[in-house]
């Protein structure tokens, strides 16, 4: 299948939301150029000491983490689908007189684009929702670790993924069945925003991406779930601690997130 089409409208998807989250509370600009490191407590964890590693950002938006990230002593490149973010991320990184490198481009092309190769692959939180094949996605991750570096991969639960907008009732197969075509109004960094997109995604099982991810000759090392969201970015949420979200009616019931790490 050609699914062409479909990265195409995700793109003009993600090229309206880029000024809509430059300006929203949720992405805290002026803290993020005050110094604020946006990278969750939990993905620090997971990362270690990145100073002096060569980190790969894939599907990095408009660059803050891969800026963390750099900030740390990391050297960075990030990619991205949309160009308006890619742009965007470049001024960021100028106007912090930082010397990560971002890369306009579909996450399947990105060995098209950089020959070399990482300590890390990074990717994180609604990422893999935009890929159909993640056969596809393991193999670049893969081409693009060095021998003995690591993915450190943290993800939206699929269970997440099976609700309608509220959580009251479950409208969505767990399994890769089809595309999910849909329009949405608003964006989870300002609900309110005056904006209508189309989106195509896909949802994928734990099961596909372990799959996937085990076949492209990469081995699992650790795998964690975990019942809230760093991100107060889903509908019906209540904050139990300070960073953390779950749905208040469904409180601890269901995992909101899982993590893991690969080695190559």
């Amino acid at each position: 299948m050609n699914y062409e089409n479909y990265f195409e409208i995700n793109k003009q998807t993600w090229n309206t939301k880029v000024p809509v989250h430059i300006d929203s509370d949720f992405y805290d600009m002026e803290g993020f150029l005050n110094g604020k490191n946006t990278l969750p407590d939990l993905d620090l964890k997971l990362l270690g000491d990145v100073s002096g590693k060569k980190i790969l950002h894939l599907q990095c938006h408009f660059g803050q983490d891969s800026l963390s990230l750099a900030r740390m002593g990391a050297q960075v490149t990030g990619i991205d689908i949309s160009d308006k973010a890619i742009e965007e991320a470049r001024k960021l990184n100028d106007q912090l007189g930082l010397d990560a490198r971002f890369i306009c481009c579909n996450v399947y092309d990105t060995p098209e684009y950089i020959k070399e190769q990482f300590d890390i692959v990074y990717t994180s939180y609604g990422v893999i929702g935009w890929l159909p094949d993640l056969n596809k996605w393991a193999e670049v991750i893969s081409k693009c670790l060095k021998p003995g570096g690591k993915l450190v991969f943290v993800e939206f639960h699929p269970v997440v993924w099976m609700f309608d907008d509220d959580f009251t009732k479950v409208n969505y197969h767990y399994h890769n069945e089809r595309p999910i075509i849909e329009s949405y109004t608003g964006t989870y960094a300002q609900k309110e925003a005056d904006i209508k997109t189309d989106y195509v995604g896909w949802n994928h099982s734990l099961a596909e991406v372990l799959t996937a991810l085990l076949q492209n000759g990469l081995t699992l090392t650790d795998f964690q779930e975990f019942d809230y969201s760093p991100y107060n970015c889903f509908n019906k949420t209540i904050e139990f601690e300070k960073g953390k979200y779950r749905i208040q009616h469904l409180e601890n019931k269901i995992p909101m997130l899982y993590s893991l790490i690969v080695k190559k």
